[in-house]
């Protein structure tokens, strides 16, 4: 399926920039790599972390600032998938970072042969066949932490059920973000998995929590009390405009004290420019973000720039996290941990988090215009709903503190 998948790539990359640059920007990746190695000790350690993006790199963080703490001179290399993750990621505690070469074998068994790492550590779900079944043939050690196998996840489909039977079995280490996952993780694997199986949770957790603390130590925005009606819909697609856009306008026309920030999952300048057209013939009038003056009343903002969506939610009051009605829910954790109540759409099992969210009432899952206007007019009207709520999103975070120095002792001895 490589090369077929490569040809579509390939195809694909004459009609979308970022495909285009993903396939680009891997050339001459490993040539990159032999220089650097050329200039190591043979006695470093090496421990190679691959993410898939920018955003399931912020569980990765944690785990390098611990690990450099206990093995200074160890060399730390870094893999991204995506151009997202590679240009946005700086962290003074990696080594060497990198476009993962693709998932050819040729590219795997020359790679590793330059690094040969300690262990090879995959972040949350970016498995690559090739480069597990190489190391595994190398002798290099696996690791895939912050995994998830919820219900109906297709890796437990008949036929499709054993391809990845043969690739989770072949990992050295597996670590379940929960129970549930460590139990539906087990249907995949062969019935003598001669791997390590733990339950260790999500490090994103402790990486939220971490960044809060150092932006809000002086922030009076911390209660929620002292904020604004704001609605902060963070990560949105497409699919997302008919029912939570509209009912956003909807209601900013018929409450006064009610506004919103609407945050791109992608800034593309001719999608904001599209959005901002329907907002003004509504009578609206939005401000991008990059032309807000500190202090705005604006009644509809528009983020139209990576990197600062996190800080916004420390000035709402409710949240909003796309993806629910397209390719699955997205980080639900920053609103989470800012104290709001946060809504989604259906599909929001790929989320640990937004699961949780909804069993302690921190969460709400929408379907339609009508539901999600009732749950925002309640969140108004009700105090008491509405208190409980918030106290119930952060407490999820607090609850599930802890896992970056489980996983990283995980790493270190299995």
């Amino acid at each position: 399926f490589l090369p077929l998948m490569f040809f579509i790539a390939i195809v694909l990359s004459i009609f979308r920039s970022k495909v285009r640059e993903a396939l680009r920007s891997r050339i001459g990746q490993i040539k990159k790599t032999k220089e650097f190695f050329n200039n190591v000790q043979n006695n470093n350690l090496v421990y190679w972390f691959h993410s898939a993006s920018h955003g399931e790199f912020e569980q990765i963080h944690p785990i390098l600032h611990n690990l450099k703490e206990i093995q200074g001179s160890s060399i730390i290399v870094v893999s991204f998938s995506s151009p997202s993750g590679y240009k946005n990621v700086e962290d003074e505690n990696i080594d060497l970072k990198i476009y993962l070469p693709l998932d050819f074998l040729w590219n795997t068994i020359r790679i590793l042969k330059v690094i040969r790492p300690q262990k090879l550590i995959f972040a949350e779900y970016d498995l690559w066949p090739n480069y597990i079944w190489t190391a595994k043939w190398m002798n290099i050690q696996t690791t895939l932490f912050s995994a998830r196998f919820y219900k109906k996840t297709i890796k437990l489909r008949p036929v499709i059920k054993n391809f990845y039977k043969n690739v989770y079995s072949s990992v050295s280490a597996i670590y379940t973000i929960s129970e549930l996952d460590h139990v539906n993780l087990k249907k995949v694997l062969i019935r003598n998995y001669p791997g390590v199986l733990r339950v260790l949770g999500s490090p994103r957790y402790d990486r939220v929590k971490s960044i809060s603390v150092k932006s809000n130590q002086n922030n009076k925005n911390i209660y929620t009390i002292n904020r604004s009606f704001r609605l902060v819909a963070g990560s949105v697609w497409p699919e997302d405009d008919r029912i939570v856009l509209e009912s956003l306008i909807e209601l900013t026309l018929k409450i006064d004290k009610f506004s919103f920030t609407w945050a791109p999952h992608e800034p593309d300048s001719n999608y904001i420019k599209e959005t901002t057209r329907k907002l003004f013939s509504y009578g609206l009038t939005p401000e991008l973000l990059s032309n807000v003056v500190t202090g705005t009343n604006s009644k509809c903002i528009i983020i139209d720039k990576i990197g600062y969506l996190a800080k916004h939610y420390w000035g709402a009051k409710f949240a909003y996290i796309g993806g629910g009605f397209s390719t699955g829910v997205h980080n639900v954790m920053e609103p989470a941990i800012a104290k709001l109540p946060t809504i989604f759409g259906p599909k929001y099992h790929n989320s640990h988090t937004a699961e949780e969210l909804i069993k302690y009432g921190g969460g709400f899952t929408v379907n339609s215009n009508n539901e999600f206007i009732n749950v925002i007019k309640k969140l108004i009207q009700d105090d008491s709903f509405y208190s409980n709520s918030s106290l119930a999103s952060s407490e999820v975070i607090n609850r599930n503190l802890g896992s970056s120095s489980r996983v990283l002792r995980g790493i270190l001895s299995d």
